[in-house]
């Protein structure tokens, strides 16, 4: 169960990327835009959203893997946003979400889950070393024998299991885990979301589980926050969120998860929203979600959102929170 105590912290985090020929009126791609929210220990926060919408790029920000525009990331009671982050990579790490673009196909997979070992300074000796790479691998349902042989000879899952044992290895605290399962096959993605929880359990690990698919999400994550066009639109607990959502783009997210039961789908009303994702380059006035809301009036295009508590640890940013059915 997850503690009440924070461990990671994310205030008004910011990451703009500029566009290039821009000149004198330089753009930005504003990817990330005043995002915060907290994750608790041994807690799974999920961060659901469209495609583009900045859930990737904050995963990589509190990393600091992009160093970010503004805002501050404060880990276990420190401010992290600007020191040196050798020694929390110790303690922080990531699973990207292409298990074959994230490792180097030049090297063996025991060299792979080794050389954070080999950085770190995590083993005495060869031996030692060798004994905690064939751990790993156990750890994640691998073989001894898969420590010999390249990426390109492992199945897709497998190449993710090498992935997540490539961040055990230096016995993270916080993983944040980048869409780990979209590029598998739906079997194994139960099998790789399965193996999650139990690590979770076994370790006492802490989660940023990034994911476009709300159904996994929901399964997996103790409160769920999501995003829209580089803004944080609402966030509350797993189940608060599945039955009783408040903002419309949330509304229409939970209304397009299939359902299995086919009198229970036939009864489903889909929300579907209309017209494109706006450029995040020049994103609308006010509410950037107003392009595309059944809700939206002259306020929503005037000025934006504010972020509220609508409810006991429920908040989302909207002007229309009660007309939504």
């Amino acid at each position: 169960m997850p503690e009440n105590k924070k461990l990671l912290e994310v205030e008004h985090l910011k990451q703009y990327f500029p566009v290039q020929g821009g000149g004198m009126n330089k753009k930005f791609v504003k990817a990330v835009d005043d995002v915060s929210f907290y994750v608790n220990k041994g807690e799974t926060l999920g961060l659901v959203g469209e495609s583009g919408c900045g859930k990737t790029t904050t995963g990589r920000t509190l990393l600091r893997l992009h160093e970010p525009t503004g805002g501050k990331i404060i880990y276990d009671g420190k401010d992290i946003t600007h020191v040196n982050m050798l020694p929390y990579r110790r303690k922080m790490q990531i699973v990207f979400q292409d298990p074959y673009a994230s490792l180097d196909p030049r090297m063996t997979v025991g060299d792979i889950v080794g050389e954070a070992i080999d950085i770190h300074k995590l083993a005495a000796n060869t031996k030692e070393r060798r004994d905690r790479i064939v751990e790993l691998l156990s750890l994640v349902g691998l073989n001894t024998e898969h420590a010999n042989r390249y990426p390109h000879e492992f199945s897709g899952g497998q190449r993710q299991r090498v992935g997540i044992a490539r961040a055990l290895a230096v016995n993270p605290e916080f993983i944040v885990c980048d869409e780990p399962i979209s590029a598998l096959d739906v079997s194994i993605q139960a099998q790789v979301v399965n193996m999650f929880e139990e690590l979770q359990d076994k370790m006492g690990l802490t989660y940023l589980f990034i994911s476009h698919n709300l159904s996994v999400v929901k399964h997996i994550s103790n409160r769920i926050g999501v995003m829209y066009l580089g803004k944080l639109v609402e966030l509350a607990d797993s189940r608060e969120l599945t039955f009783h959502s408040v903002h419309p783009y949330t509304r229409s997210l939970i209304s397009a998860i299939p359902v299995a039961e086919p009198v229970t789908s036939r009864d489903t009303k889909r929300i579907v929203l209309k017209g494109d994702v706006p450029s995040p380059v020049n994103p609308p006035s006010g509410c950037r979600f107003r392009t595309r809301c059944p809700y939206a009036d002259e306020q929503c295009a005037a000025k934006e959102p504010e972020w509220k508590e609508v409810s006991t640890g429920h908040y989302a940013a909207c002007f229309h929170l009660d007309r939504v059915k």
